[in-house]
C-alpha cells in the first residue's frame, strides 16, 4: 500500500496524527523505532542542518525534494513533507507535487506566502493574493493524478494581514481541493477555538506546535480535545540534538575528553540503531570469499 494510502485512512480515524519533525535520515530512523506510524520533515531543519541557515528560502526545490527522498526512503512510515510554496507558479507546483508523488511521499504543505518564503514562526512575511494560491492547489490536486497523495493548503495570513483573513483563506483552500487546512501562528487557545469554530466538523485541520514560537505550545490530546485532527511538533528533536552537541562539544574543549558524557549512546546501541547487522549479513551472503 502507498504511505499516501495509508495516511489518508489515517486521516478517517478520530485520533489525531502526530507528527514528530526529522531533518535527516538518522532522525527519521529514531522516530519510527520509537514507535511513530508517520512523521514530518521540517524546512527549518533542513535548512539548519543542510547549510546552517535560517528557514528563509534559501534552499532551492531540487534540494529539498533530495533530501525529503532519501530521508523518507530510510523508513517504512508515511511521511508528510514541508514544500514551502510549491516553488513558483502553478506549473513548479505541478512539478513539485509529481516529484513527490514518485518518491513515496504521504502528503506536502503548501504555503501561500511569497518567495522567498520564512518559517511560519518569524516576522517578516508576506503573503500572496488569495486566488493565486488557490490555482496552485487546484494544481496540485491535478498533478497528483490517481495517488492518495494528501495536500496540506497553509495560509500565513493571520500575522500579515489579519485571523478572519486567514480563516477566508482556508475556505477558499479548503474548496480548492485541500485535504487539510494549516492557519499557521495562531497567537491563543482562543484563536484555536475561533479557527475551530470557522469550520464544520469534517474539515481537518493542522498545528503547529514550536517551543517557545507564536502559538500556545500545546500537548496532542489537548489539540485534539479542541477539535484539530494533525499536529506537528517539528522541532524538537533538532532542539534536543542541538543542546546535546552543545554539551559534548563544550565539555570536550573544557576537559579534553568526552569521558564524562554518560548520557550518551553507546558504539554498540548505534549500530543497531542503524542497523549495521543487516549489512553484515548482506555483504557475507554475496561475498565469494575467495571462491
Amino acid at each position: 500500500m502507498h504511505h499516501s494510502t495509508r495516511l489518508r485512512q489515517r486521516l478517517e480515524n478520530n485520533e489525531i496524527i502526530v507528527l514528530p519533525g526529522a531533518y535527516d535520515a538518522l532522525s527519521a530512523i529514531l522516530i519510527e523505532q520509537a514507535g511513530f506510524e508517520q512523521f514530518f520533515t521540517t524546512g527549518f531543519g533542513i535548512a539548519a542542518g543542510t547549510l546552517g541557515v535560517p528557514d528563509i528560502g534559501l534552499l532551492t526545490q531540487t534540494e529539498i525534494i533530495e533530501r525529503a527522498r532519501r530521508i523518507a526512503s530510510v523508513v517504512d512510515i508515511p511521511l508528510v513533507a514541508d514544500m514551502d510554496t510549491g516553488y513558483g507558479n502553478p506549473l513548479n507546483v505541478m512539478r513539485t507535487t509529481q516529484e513527490c508523488v514518485q518518491s513515496n511521499i504521504a502528503a506536502v504543505i503548501l504555503e501561500d506566502q511569497e518567495w522567498p518564503k520564512r518559517c511560519g514562526h518569524l516576522e517578516g512575511k508576506r503573503v500572496i493574493p488569495r486566488d493565486d494560491h488557490v490555482q496552485k492547489l487546484r494544481a496540485a490536486v491535478h498533478a497528483r493524478g490517481d495517488d492518495d497523495l494528501v495536500i496540506i493548503a497553509r495560509t500565513d495570513a493571520r500575522a500579515v494581514t489579519d485571523l478572519t483573513d486567514a480563516i477566508d483563506r482556508g475556505h477558499a483552500y479548503q474548496a480548492a481541493g485541500a485535504d487539510v487546512i494549516f492557519i499557521e501562528a495562531p497567537r491563543s487557545i482562543e484563536e484555536l477555538r475561533v479557527i475551530r469554530d470557522a469550520f464544520p466538523p469534517d474539515v481537518r485541520l493542522f498545528a503547529n506546535m514550536i517551543e517557545n514560537g507564536a502559538t500556545p505550545f500545546l500537548s496532542a490530546q489537548t489539540l485534539q480535545d479542541l477539535g484539530f485532527r494533525m499536529v506537528v511538533y517539528p522541532l524538537s528533536g533538532l532542539f534536543a540534538a542541538t543542546a546535546a552537541l552543545q554539551r559534548v562539544y563544550t565539555g570536550l574543549h573544557a576537559t579534553g575528553t568526552t569521558d564524562g558524557s554518560r548520557e550518551s549512546t553507546g558504539f554498540e546501541e548505534f549500530k543497531a540503531i542503524i542497523g549495521l547487522s543487516k549489512f553484515d549479513a548482506m555483504e557475507t551472503r554475496f561475498s565469494t570469499n575467495g571462491d
